[in-house]
């Protein structure tokens, strides 16, 4: 078995066998340290020794004794806590998959986004804490105080360890797909460094909306999610140079597009239309198929680009939502009606200097004879983003209309 296909493995195996432990004893924290501490071990262990046959079940024995050495060797407080500890014994564990109620779980409404997304990746995605440090760019002790205070306020909220249910259940639901779009979109374009993608990230999130959708199939929101990264991810191997430099998408070689993550994407993003109340990811498929669909830029359907973004302006508003309805404005009314679109935004606190109002700014007033404020403005989200590969395609765009 190669590296990366023993990864895919205990990737997919980490949420099952942490949601069998969490099930039976109920204490995510403990149960969280001990999985991964199996984890590690097969992963030192499977190489050399082969991988078990049932190594599901070999997961969870090891990080069930893991557990109750935990329990045992912390004294007063936990034998308190955990009375029945001599008596935890493996046994035969219920073949369900729990990934979902473990997401449900790390997307507690206590923790904060940043929370969220740190442990989900690290107790359903199974990535270590210093591969989360990595990429969100902060020390591993930082990212491990994260994790921690996180799995402290879970166990402070007393959660139970079973799927919400009616209202309650379509609003842990919500948070769950926006902490997968956030650790896609990190992925897809980070926000910070020198690469314009994280690879890792983005295959992530896909996996695990992937796992969502298997548990939810009928939900035409996860299905919209899944579709949208889909169609985004495809486009990944036209989004830069060889030397790295980002390629916009008006620019992008088409045939460079992965077409079987196109073809997925599509008949998704058809599925998820034909049920009732559009959401806001099925929109935003939408709008990546209507790209998908074009041989080329200029044959972009813009007007039905726009349509779609009117209509999530009205369910889902957003100052970003506006700005990209500005885009597809400019291309069927002119660069102009979309500059007076993009005005609506400069009182917008969330906008203040943000880079991309800047660089869509400047790009709008390029075309639209202005090469005095597009440069302005492409110098100065130049010096807003922290990306790096970001940085040096807004700095040469300011360089080719410099007055």
């Amino acid at each position: 078995m190669t590296v990366e296909s023993l990864e895919d493995l205990l990737r997919g195996l980490t949420p099952q066998v942490l949601g069998a432990l969490v099930r039976r004893y109920g204490r995510f924290e403990g149960c969280e340290d001990a999985v991964q501490e199996a984890v590690l071990a097969a992963a030192v262990q499977w190489p050399a020794e082969g991988v078990p046959g049932n190594p599901r079940g070999w997961l969870v024995t090891v990080a069930s004794r893991r557990l109750v050495d935990q329990v045992r060797s912390d004294h007063a407080r936990r034998e308190r806590e955990f009375a029945t500890a001599d008596e935890v014994v493996p046994r035969e564990v219920p073949d369900t998959d729990d990934t979902l109620v473990l997401l449900f779980l790390c997307c507690h409404p206590s923790l904060t986004a940043a929370s969220q997304t740190a442990l989900t990746l690290r107790a359903v995605g199974g990535l270590t804490t210093a591969e989360i440090a990595r990429a969100f760019l902060v020390p591993e002790a930082t990212m491990a105080a994260r994790i921690s205070r996180a799995k402290q306020r879970i166990r402070a909220a007393g959660s139970a360890f079973a799927l919400p249910t009616g209202a309650a259940r379509e609003e842990r639901l919500r948070v769950v797909l926006h902490v997968l779009y956030l650790v896609f979109n990190e992925g897809y374009t980070a926000s910070s460094g020198r690469a314009l993608h994280r690879p890792d990230l983005a295959h992530e999130a896909i996996r695990l909306t992937r796992m969502v959708r298997a548990q939810l199939p009928e939900d035409g929101e996860v299905t919209g999610l899944l579709a949208l990264m889909l169609l985004t991810h495809a486009r990944r191997a036209a989004r830069t140079t060889p030397a790295g430099d980002l390629v916009p998408l008006d620019e992008q070689d088409r045939t460079r597009w992965d077409r079987a993550l196109v073809d997925e994407g599509t008949e998704l993003v058809k599925g998820a239309l034909a049920g009732p109340a559009l959401g806001p990811y099925r929109l935003q498929a939408a709008i990546a198929a209507t790209h998908a669909a074009a041989p080329t830029a200029e044959e972009t359907n813009w007007p039905q680009v726009h349509a779609l973004y009117l209509i999530l302006e009205r369910i889902a508003p957003n100052p970003m939502v506006t700005l990209n309805r500005a885009i597809a404005l400019a291309e069927t009314e002119g660069p102009r009606a979309g500059l007076a679109l993009l005005a609506t935004l400069d009182d917008d606190p969330r906008m203040a200097g943000h880079h991309r109002l800047l660089s869509v700014r400047a790009h709008l007033l390029e075309q639209s004879g202005d090469p005095a404020g597009a440069h302005e403005n492409y110098r100065r989200a130049a010096k807003t983003t922290a990306s790096l590969a970001e940085q040096r395609y807004l700095e040469s765009r300011a360089r080719r209309v410099r007055p």
